[in-house]
Order: structure tokens, then sequence, then C-alpha cells
């Protein structure tokens, strides 16, 4: 046992927290339960409906506000204790769950009630998103933070391997508002966290200090920074990139699954299947990536995986139109899940690293709000195009255009991924 955990401590010093490693376990049985609902809500709105579009809207609903919510978030996150914040916020998702469990359950809902309880869950993301990315610093420090990053990271892509796996095998058990009982399994997931939570305590925390200025002086003291700090704020115009025209793509799964790969004489459980190896492809490949980069996050190899993370997403995009096998489309995926989570969480770490603790909460809900504040907007671009235009279309349209920003931002101005730390 001692050699075990002499072993994780050096591998993941992370885990040497108690704190953090109570934390991790009970998030990432939470994530698990998300991860099911997630990939079991958009085929139950897309069989409601049948249209690309509402996939989009139920996107921006989840998303919208962050938009609104992320700036001031980050503000006020910093003047409060942000365990109890997440505390707070994790309830709330969880009553909103049990009320879309609910809903399925009892065979009345609809697209509005999608949309309305995916706003609720918008709402509490906002705000509990910066509370716990700027709370890891608190339970490990700053020298063990790169690999606590890394180690939620490898938490939230084990859930997208794990959950659609689950989900999978719910529907087929039970082909009766399966999803239903997805979502009431979610609702109660959330108690790991939440409860979890109660026995951690933040050993490297601050001193939570009251708010003496006015609040958009201390957002502007955020934007300032990334003003004289172009890195860090080009990271922020990349990560814009991605929310507009990049990751809502990741919503239109359902249509691969139904139309790009649909066969004469589908049945429903052939397209759920179908559907779910495609998140689990996803969560494989970004499972890898997490746990490569916690087991190794040193600064010599940032710049390079975030190129390389960049290419491997923008090229799955432009592949998704050329690809018409099952076994092709998972591997155009899986490649994506990779590219998705390296660049976010090495964009996570520079940022983190290189932002001083008085501003971190401010300046990651600014990259917060570029990457999902924004979100919404193309998640509705993407859901009209696909619906006026195709999924191919769509696909190779916007992986051409983040491939010509993000390319030319990384060809210009090489130091995006030359930040130190």
């Amino acid at each position: 046992m001692t050699s075990l955990r002499s072993f994780l401590a050096q591998r993941f010093p992370a885990l040497a927290s108690r704190d953090f490693a109570v934390f991790w376990a009970g998030h990432l049985l939470s994530l698990i339960g998300s991860s099911m609902q997630n990939t079991a809500l958009p085929l139950l709105a897309y069989r409601i409906s049948g249209r690309p579009f509402d996939l989009g809207l139920i996107g921006f609903a989840v998303t919208l506000p962050t938009f609104f919510l992320a700036l001031p978030g980050g503000v006020l996150i910093e003047h409060v204790d942000k365990r109890k914040a997440i505390i707070f916020l994790q309830t709330i998702m969880m009553l909103d769950t049990f009320a879309l469990a609910f809903l399925a359950l009892s065979g009345i809902i609809q697209i509005w009630h999608i949309v309305i309880t995916s706003l609720i869950l918008g709402i509490a993301s906002a705000f509990e998103i910066t509370a716990r990315q700027a709370m890891l610093i608190e339970l490990v420090g700053r020298e063990s933070l790169p690999n606590a990053i890394a180690l939620q990271s490898t938490a939230f892509n084990l859930s997208r391997v794990l959950g659609p796996a689950l989900a999978a095998s719910a529907l087929l058990l039970i082909p009766k508002n399966g999803e239903g009982w997805i979502f009431l399994i979610n609702s109660f997931s959330f108690l790991t966290i939440i409860i979890g939570l109660q026995f951690v305590r933040a050993h490297f925390k601050a001193p939570v200090m009251p708010r003496t200025r006015p609040m958009l002086e201390e957002f502007r003291e955020g934007t300032q920074y990334l003003v004289k700090n172009s890195a860090v704020g080009l990271l922020v115009v990349i990560a814009a990139t991605l929310g507009i025209l990049a990751f809502p793509i990741i919503q239109q799964l359902p249509v691969v699954s139904t139309n790009i790969l649909g066969q004469v004489g589908d049945t429903k459980s052939s397209i759920d299947l179908r559907n779910s190896l495609l998140y689990t492809a996803q969560g494989v490949g970004a499972l890898i990536a997490a746990f490569s980069i916690a087991m190794n996050n040193t600064a010599r190899w940032r710049g390079l995986r975030l190129i390389l993370g960049e290419a491997a997403f923008i090229l799955g995009m432009i592949a998704i139109p050329f690809s018409r096998s099952l076994f092709q489309t998972l591997i155009v995926i899986a490649f994506m899940g990779w590219g998705a989570v390296t660049q976010l969480a090495t964009m996570n770490t520079l940022i983190q690293l290189q932002v001083p603790d008085v501003l971190r909460g401010r300046v990651f809900s600014i990259y917060l709000w570029a990457l999902q504040g924004v979100a919404p907007f193309g998640s509705l671009l993407i859901g009209w195009m696909t619906q006026e235009f195709s999924l191919s279309t769509t696909a190779l349209v916007c992986g051409l255009t983040s491939f010509v920003i993000i390319g030319g931002i990384q060809l210009f101005r090489p130091n995006v991924r030359q930040i130190s730390g």
C-alpha cells in the first residue's frame, strides 16, 4: 500500500492531497451520470422533433447563460467560499435533472421542456465551472495544479467512455422510457460530489476578500491583463473560434448516426447503438488524451500538444463528409475527442499558471465566456446550417474556416504556445 501511494504521488502528485482525491472520486461518479444523460438527451430530442435545428437550440439553451453570467460570475466567485458555492450549485443541477426525469418518465416531455431544463442547467454551470476550476489550486497548491487540471480532465473523459456505454445498455434493456431512467440515475449521481465536498477542506485557500470596488472596475482589471499579455489574449481568441465554429458540431452526432450512417431497415435499437458508439469513440479519444497529459504535463511539450490537439479536431471535422462507414467515422470522432481534450487541457494549464492568483477567477471567466459563452450562437449557426445544407457541408465549411483562423494565429503569433509556467 505504501509503495502504491508513493507511485501515485510521484506520477499523480495532485492525488497526494486527500481532499483533492475525495473531490475527484465524487466528481467522477457525478460526471458518469451526466455523460449518460448527455448521450440520451439529444437522441430523445431528435426522436421527438426530427429537426437538427432543435439539437442546436438545446445547445443554445445550455450555453446561453454563460454568455451573460460567466464574466460577472468570475468576479463574484473570487469573493465567496468556492466549496460552498459548488455544493449549492450542484444541488440546483440535481433538482433540475430530477424534474427532467419526471417529465420523461411520465411521458409528457416535449422539446420546450428540454430547452427550459437545459437553460436552468446552463445557468448553474456558468457559475459552477468557474468556481470548480478556481478551487483546484486551493486543494493542491500551485506546484501540483497542472496535474490536478489533467486529472480533472481525465475524470471528465473517463465518464465520456463509461457514460455512453452505460446509456446504451440502459436503452437496450429499457426500450420504453429508458431515457427517463437515465435522467433519474443522473439526478442521484449529483449526491456523490455534494456529499464528497462535505469532507473536503481547502488547505491552500487564500482568505476570501470582501468586495470593496465596483464589479465593473474589477472586471476591467481582468481585461486589461489580457490586453497586456497578448499570449493569454490569443488563447481566448482561439477558444472563441472553437466555441463558435468547432465544438458545437459534436451536438450533431445524432444526425451522423441517423442520416450519414443511416441504412435501409434501421431500427430504433440500431440507431441508438450507433449513436452510443460515436459518443463512446469520442470519449475514448478524449480519455487517452487526458490520461497522457496527467502522466506527463511538463512545460516542454505544451506548445506542441496545443498544435496537435487543434489539428486533430479541425482535420476531423473536415473528414466527416468523406467518412461513410461506421468504422471510419468512429476513428474520426475518436481523433476529434483526443484533439478537443488535448487543446483544452493545455490552454487551461497555460492560462492558470500564467495568471496571478488575484486575477484567476476573472481571467478564467473571460476564457470560459469565449469558449462557452459564444457557443450558443455557434450551436444555432451549426444547427441551422445542418438543417439547410446538410451536416457534411456544415462540417467542411466550419472546419476550413477554423483551420484558417487558428492556423494563422499559430503561424504568425507563435508566442501563444510559449507561455512560461
